[in-house]
């Protein structure tokens, strides 16, 4: 694993890059959750795809982790594409994949949407940061959460996560699986995110990951989700606006978070055959 740094928008970003044993198979740009950091989810799967002989590349997004911007814990989804945008850059191809965790699988179709030099894209656990805020990770959040996000003004932080376990418990299956991996031992690291800063939700808010979607076509989108995954709906929508060629792989067994650490072994092996044939 090598350190790298790369801009995006006049920003350094921090990334660690995997190469493989002899001539790469092709280069994979690989994005972390929206509080991840790259020494979490995004670099598990790169060191895999790099042990399979792709070239990974898995960064941390702008103003977070170890890149640079301010002020920190934004989360700007126009930033977030820039940087995979940006990535593809740095690899130097014109033949790239991109493989996006959670709020980066929205991310990362927005992006080939519109930059061509990404060939094929698969999602893990994709999130929309846009629709999560608005409807909730099941879909079922009364809008008046949102409308009260957005009226709280712009200054300040707020917590991403619980802060204790038996907040979590007490909050649902899905913040205790997201409090249990970004707090616990299980997979805590210092420098990913707990909290966003307000000023981020007007920005997520006029976001949508899924609007250039149609326009992959005709480069192939794999959608690898948890069947248990109360977030599954975002996975189901985009497929739907998807013109394929496509596929939904769902993973037996495993919620949301699950797709993180737990499953790698399935979810890369179904993500290396994809990039395999479509590198």
């Amino acid at each position: 694993m090598e350190t790298v740094t790369f801009p995006s928008n006049g920003l350094d970003i921090a990334g660690h890059l995997y190469r493989p044993e002899g001539e790469p198979r092709g280069a994979i740009v690989v994005g972390h959750p929206g509080s991840g950091v790259k020494e979490q989810s995004a670099g598990t799967y790169a060191k895999q795809l790099a042990d399979q002989g792709f070239l990974a590349l898995a960064f941390d997004a702008a103003y977070q982790g170890e890149s640079a911007g301010e002020p920190r814990g934004l989360e700007d989804p126009a930033q977030r594409v820039e940087d995979i945008r940006a990535a593809v850059t740095f690899l130097g191809t014109e033949n790239a994949g991109v493989l996006g965790i959670c709020a980066s699988g929205g991310y990362g179709l927005a992006a080939a949407g519109t930059d061509q030099r990404i060939k094929a894209i698969a999602t893990v656990s994709l999130a929309d940061v846009a629709r999560q805020f608005r409807f909730g990770a099941d879909g079922t959040q009364d809008p008046a959460v949102l409308q009260g996000m957005l009226a709280h003004g712009q200054d300040g932080s707020f917590p991403l996560v619980p802060e204790t376990e038996e907040q979590a418990r007490q909050t649902g299956p899905h913040a205790y699986d997201g409090w249990e991996y970004y707090c616990t031992p299980r997979a805590e690291h210092p420098r990913a995110a707990k909290t966003f800063t307000w000023n981020s939700v007007g920005r997520i808010t006029a976001f949508d990951a899924f609007r250039t979607v149609d326009l992959i076509t005709p480069r192939p989108v794999l959608f690898v989700v948890g069947r248990d995954a109360v977030t599954s709906w975002m996975t189901v929508e985009a497929y739907q606006k998807a013109a394929g060629p496509k596929e939904i792989h769902w993973i037996e067994g495993a919620g949301h978070v699950d797709l993180y650490d737990r499953y790698v072994p399935q979810v890369a092996g179904r993500v290396t055959e994809f990039f395999g044939k479509n590198l």
